[in-house]
């Protein structure tokens, strides 16, 4: 398999972690209900349909910004937001919060797994060694 084929996979299973766990966390009733299959299918089906058009995105001029982190983090909390939106209607009163919200939330947590997981988890690594010796 290429290495173009493995970067879009390897893409995939990060953004498909990201708004599925944005989507566990921003939906009411999150920690209540996270032994929930109705709970889980809507947060598996943002996250699958994030995923997909991360990787769409991989065969337009659009790719560029995954190469940045803050770029990366935009347009990942903004393919959840619209996963979101269509997995589901928002649970919130006010229409479309929940789904901002959650592309808020996946953004944040895209942000902060590129500065913890760059150069092969680098920083990880160090806090380990320091905490474990």
């Amino acid at each position: 398999m290429s290495s173009e084929w493995m970067r879009r996979i390897k893409l995939f299973v990060q953004r498909f972690w990201q708004p599925t766990s944005a989507c566990m966390t921003c939906m009411p009733g999150s920690w209540g209900n996270i032994m929930s299959l109705v709970h889980w299918t809507i947060a598996f089906r943002t996250g699958l349909l994030t995923g997909l058009l991360a990787v769409l995105l991989t065969f337009t001029p659009a790719a560029k910004l995954y190469g940045h982190r803050y770029g990366n983090a935009l347009v990942v909390g903004f393919l959840t937001t619209l996963g979101d939106a269509y997995s589901h209607e928002s649970h919130y009163r006010i229409p479309y919060v929940e789904h901002v919200l959650t592309g808020a939330i996946s953004g944040l947590l895209t942000l902060a797994a590129s500065y913890l997981f760059e150069d092969r988890a680098r920083r990880v690594r160090e806090a380990w060694a320091r905490v474990f010796g």
